[in-house]
């Protein structure tokens, strides 16, 4: 599981900075150059859609999602208990919503091209989404069947450091 989740964070780590360079070059060559270029944009949507899916996907195991810890400490143990477990099955027809139905939408979508890639079909671009599906499935699994990972687990050495 630690392969997998690094693997998430490389990805989509290597995304966001092609995209940080792409979208500069497509305004340059559009402004200073005077020669605008078709690609740089849709390169850079289908580089967000892997971002995103992926990155949520790592996001969800190493546990930095967007939490309402607030409403989480107001309530009783067994009220958070109850709670916790909610997530985990809104997080599981999530992610089966993603597997099942994104993996319909690259089989539908797999004959089509996009005009600035025509060798590229349009399912392969939404591939990201049943795979972060997948994914995010495992990292479910993984809680709930072993619990958080062990501290020594590469996902707590990019924690945030303290501040003195």
């Amino acid at each position: 599981m630690q392969a997998l989740y690094l693997a998430c964070i490389v990805i989509s780590g290597l995304t966001l900075v092609a995209i940080t360079l792409i979208i500069p070059l497509g305004v340059f060559m559009r402004y200073v150059v005077n020669s605008a270029l078709s690609w740089p944009e849709p390169a850079s949507v289908i580089m967000m859609v892997m971002f995103s899916f992926l990155g949520g996907a790592a996001v969800y195991r190493a546990k930095v999602h967007v939490a309402v810890e607030a409403l989480l400490n107001a309530v009783s143990p067994s009220q958070r208990h109850a709670m916790l477990w909610g997530v985990d099955a809104c997080m599981i027809a999530t992610a089966l919503f993603m597997l099942v139905y994104g993996a319909q939408l690259c089989v539908t979508l797999w004959h089509q091209s996009i005009a600035e890639f025509p060798g590229l079909p349009v399912g392969l671009t939404y591939l990201p989404i049943p795979v972060a599906g997948a994914l995010t499935l495992l990292f479910i699994i993984e809680k709930i069947w072993l619990g958080d990972p062990p501290k020594s687990d590469v996902m707590y050495s990019d924690q945030a450091a303290e501040l003195e």
